[in-house]
């Protein structure tokens, strides 16, 4: 899967929580998300406009463009990590252990760099076999 196949994709399935996605498909999408956030940054100055001053003064404060891109690639993001999950046969429920400070993130990306269940499980067909 190309970088292109994986954001088609992710759209695409943007609120389907079932079947499964390849390792390939998570991590074009990170990227596609990391690139088009950096771009978004340097577009509205990267939180660094003569307003950001006071005690938030080197913050990095989202402007009106990254929280839309935010909002509009939540569930898209959110529904391709469940997918992941569900490749390496765990319930789409451990996503949520990103809520344990740092342990939980790593765990989280261990997990997302782990080879999926070869052939089917019970989420669905293997991804790399269709």
């Amino acid at each position: 899967m190309n970088i292109v196949e994986a954001v088609t994709s992710g759209y695409r399935n943007y609120v389907n929580f079932s079947g499964r996605s390849q390792r390939s498909a998570l991590w074009w999408w990170v990227l596609f998300q990391l690139i088009v956030g950096v771009i978004i940054a340097f577009v509205e100055g990267g939180g660094h406009s003569s307003m950001a001053g006071g005690m938030y003064s080197g913050m990095y404060q989202a402007g009106p463009i990254a929280l839309i891109w935010d909002l509009v690639n939540f569930l898209p993001g959110l529904a391709l990590a469940i997918r992941r999950l569900h490749d390496i046969d765990r319930s789409g429920w451990w996503v949520l252990i990103v809520l344990i400070p740092l342990i939980g993130a790593i765990i989280l990306i261990v997990w997302d760099c782990t080879k999926g269940t070869a052939g089917d499980n019970r989420f669905g067909p293997d991804p790399l076999a269709a």
